[in-house]
């Protein structure tokens, strides 16, 4: 059993603040993760932490309006679909259609309000525990093995590597989120445009709503560009006080 020591210990590393990274390390993680974002083959890749945090932005929002959740697909070609059980109109399903486009950068800017804070390893820490959670109703086989390994990475990230890898590790994935979630807006108006997602989370909201399928489209990338200028400036901090411009 730990000792209380050893709890007060695990308590303090959690909760406790970790020093200022450099500045020079949120611009380059920033640009990493521009480039991911940027690029085919590693956005191809990636794209696959923006799907979990998708659905999973699907799957809370449906249980908080009421709505009974019978499961999350997460497939091997970025796709993914949430399903829940509940009246098929309302309120409680217009949230939950809303919450997933908006869900990456919404989870990137909470990530970011806790790196301004300096909480890097809490950050971890409840990526981890969101993803366990998430786990439990995953159900296809390669949801199962995208999500054990997403967190095992992050676990690992998070017991093992110093605080220096961990605080990369942990801008370069916020970045991530926060840039992430505006290039599936654009790539689903596109394909909208040439009439390849008529089953959109756009659409079905504006069989919902007295409003068009591209009023949603655009909602979704207000927000998300909200949330990634609102995200951003709180992971320059370190960039503001090194020039001294620091509040």
């Amino acid at each position: 059993m730990m000792s209380i020591d050893g709890l007060g210990e695990t308590w303090d590393t959690l909760f406790g603040a970790q020093p200022d990274p450099p500045a020079l390390l949120v611009l380059i993680t920033g640009a990493v993760a521009l480039v991911v974002v940027s690029t085919r083959l590693p956005w191809r890749i990636a794209r696959n932490a923006i799907t979990i945090a998708h659905e999973g932005g699907h799957a809370l929002v449906a249980l908080l309006t009421g709505r009974k959740l019978r499961g999350i697909r997460l497939h091997s070609d970025t796709s993914g679909l949430t399903l829940s059980a509940g009246r098929p109109t309302g309120p409680g399903m217009i949230l939950t259609l809303l919450a997933g486009y908006v869900a990456p950068p919404l989870v990137g800017l909470a990530g970011a309000w806790l790196l301004g804070g300096n909480r890097i390893t809490l950050l971890l820490w409840v990526a981890v525990a969101l993803l366990l959670a998430m786990l439990v109703m995953i159900r296809n086989a390669f949801g199962v093995v995208s999500l054990l390994v997403t967190g095992a990475l992050v676990f690992a990230v998070s017991w093992y590597a110093t605080p220096q890898v961990q605080a990369a590790f942990a801008y370069t994935g916020v970045w991530f989120l926060l840039l992430g979630g505006v290039r599936p807006v654009v790539e689903l108006q596109r394909l909208r445009a040439r009439g390849r997602m008529p089953a959109s989370d756009a659409d079905q909201l504006a069989g919902l709503t007295p409003f068009p399928a591209f009023f949603w489209v655009t909602v979704f990338a207000l927000v998300n560009l909200a949330a990634l200028v609102a995200g951003a400036l709180l992971l320059a901090g370190p960039i503001l006080t090194d020039a001294g411009l620091a509040v």
